[in-house]
């Protein structure tokens, strides 16, 4: 249940909530009429609210059903309004992926197509990623991630609300990346709890960009509005545990009835006042008043440039356990005498038989010891100046101990994504085919050339097929420009586990050219290589790759030597 509650399923949100930016139907697993409800926003409505959609049947699949003979569909989590979404296996990637299914006469197809094939070309980290968009066989279907490891923000704000710097961090990051998805044309329009995940490293990350609305049937006269005060919203939640309205969503209490919108800091105590202030400059669109009279946030870019104002919030303090009392001095027991020390009683020397046995074992350790390395100090001292002797190898590894600086063959590859969301469906071999125009390329990212704190790095992973020494490394880029950087690690298979910090860091550099040169000073026996990125450069849209402008690389040809 975990798994599900947690995996991207952009419309599974049955929570029986008022949404904030449409008058949605309640959702029922059967597709039942619903119950319509006041919206919001005026100029927010439902396409087609009253459209065959409403009576379209979703395809009859079931669990074990094949898509594109890839996508193995494990279980129906969402039934509503014509379409199905479904947690499913990517056999040939051999990783779970959610699946929104609808039929391609459905009035919302197109829409949900033109969606998320827009939302992909995005291929900002902080969203959940379309990963396919397809129309085949009476059917449309789009591919996203499932991040089993992240929490949604429905049953976080149910255990209380959250500290000022975790509220700080996602309307931070939530406003931000907003930002970036309305400069490219793409909006939400269903911004909740339940379409934001927060990673187990603490990022959130953002579902249904776009998608979730066009299933719906959600559209908006001023999107950027929308979406404004749906982070508004968030935060009020995140800093009262209540929500901005009336009604009772997402598990949380709505405000008293007839009391009208009043700041999260006279809600509860102990709110941050600057954040308090924040939260109502973002719902001033809802007809709220700003504390100050500050200017409202009307768009996402707005709310970020006021967050990016704001003194920095910083976590709190760790707290350290509080060390054992020392042992303090007694007084005289009259009292009138001076502080005497607690007696403390030496150990008992080694008197027994026992005792003077390894007292006698001991001594004659240490003088075989002190024989042994005179003995190996005069050996060596004997052979200084003559020729070196041919040595064999007690482990039973084929490696040379001196670097050659000649290609090693590599025997397969795998992208590591510690995430979940790997970069490109296309072959990785190509990293390695010996052809230089074949290639491996990355996502389009808004923020760079370093890619922290949004995502800490992209790599593969290269087996060597067994145990060689390894010297360094060339990689043929596909992109120049301010700037890649990338390390080499050392680590124990094709799925290492555990953060890149704790790996065996090999060699690191950083170029603006197309030709990324590794040296490994101290040369080092491994199986396996990871090739991390940390930094990329920016480079316009590109019509052979139809990758989006961005900080972005691609990967033409990987050389590791010996």
């Amino acid at each position: 249940m975990a798994e599900r509650s947690t995996a991207a399923v952009d419309v599974a949100d049955n929570s029986g909530e008022q949404p904030l930016t449409a008058a949605a139907g309640k959702a029922t697993t059967d597709g039942a009429e619903a119950d319509k409800k006041v919206s919001t926003h005026k100029d927010t409505k439902r396409a087609g609210h009253e459209s065959p959609a409403r009576d379209a049947q979703p395809p009859e699949l079931h669990s074990g059903h094949k898509l594109a003979r890839r996508y193995r569909l494990e279980e129906c989590v969402t039934r509503l309004e014509g379409f199905s979404s479904w947690r499913a296996v990517d056999e040939k990637l051999r990783r779970a992926v959610g699946v929104h299914l609808l039929p391609a006469d459905h009035p919302r197809a197109r829409p949900v197509l033109a969606a998320a094939r827009s939302a992909a070309l995005l291929g900002d980290p902080r969203f959940v990623q379309v990963l396919d968009a397809v129309e085949e066989n009476d059917l449309v279907y789009v591919v996203h991630e499932w991040l089993p490891d992240a929490t949604e923000l429905t049953p976080v704000l149910a255990s209380g609300p959250l500290e000022p710097h975790e509220a700080y961090q996602l309307v931070s990051q939530v406003s931000q990346a907003m930002a970036a998805a309305h400069r490219e044309g793409l909006a939400h329009l269903r911004l909740n709890p339940g379409s934001v995940l927060r990673t187990g490293t603490g990022q959130y990350r953002i579902r249904g960009l776009a998608v979730m609305a066009a299933l719906r049937g959600i559209t908006s006269e001023h999107p950027q509005r929308t979406d404004t005060e749906a982070i508004g919203a968030l935060l009020y939640a995140a800093l009262t545990q209540r929500w901005p309205y009336e009604n009772d969503a997402h598990g949380l209490s709505g405000l008293p009835k007839g009391l009208g919108l009043i700041a999260p800091d006279q809600v509860r105590a102990g709110v941050h006042r600057g954040l308090s202030e924040l939260a109502m400059r973002a719902l001033v669109n809802d007809g709220a008043t700003p504390s100050r009279q500050e200017k409202p946030c009307a768009t996402p870019e707005e709310l970020a440039k006021a967050v990016a104002a704001m003194p920095r919030i910083r976590p709190p303090e760790p707290d350290f356990a509080t060390p054992p009392a020392y042992p303090r001095a007694q007084t005289s027991p009259r009292g009138g005498g001076p502080a005497q020390p607690l007696p403390v009683a030496p150990p008992p020397p080694l008197q027994s038989r026992a005792g003077r046995a390894l007292k006698w074992s001991v001594s004659a350790l240490l003088i075989a010891a002190l024989g042994l390395g005179s003995w190996q100090l005069a050996d060596t001292l004997l052979e200084d100046g003559q020729p070196d002797k041919p040595r064999t190898q007690s482990s039973g590894d084929d490696v040379s101990r001196k670097p050659t600086h000649k290609p090693l063959r590599i025997k397969d590859a795998a992208e590591y994504a510690p995430d979940g969301s790997l970069q490109d469906k296309d072959p990785i071999q190509r990293t390695y085919d010996g052809k230089p125009k074949t290639y491996w390329r990355t996502a389009s990212f808004k923020g760079g050339p370093t890619l922290a704190p949004y995502r800490s790095g992209v790599g593969i992973v290269y087996d060597l097929g067994s145990k060689k020494l390894v010297s360094g490394a060339t990689v043929n880029l596909r992109y120049g420009g301010d700037h890649t950087a990338a390390s080499l690690y050392a680590v124990d298979s094709m799925s290492p586990s555990g953060p890149v910090a704790k790996m065996k860091e090999l060699s690191d550099g950083q170029t603006s050219l197309k030709t990324l040169k590794l040296t490994v000073e101290k040369p080092t026996t491994t199986r396996y290589v990871l090739l991390w990125i940390t930094a990329m450069p920016y480079s316009a849209y590109d019509t052979e790759t139809y990758s989006g402008d961005g900080f972005k690389q691609a990967i033409n040809e990987v050389q590791i030597t010996g």
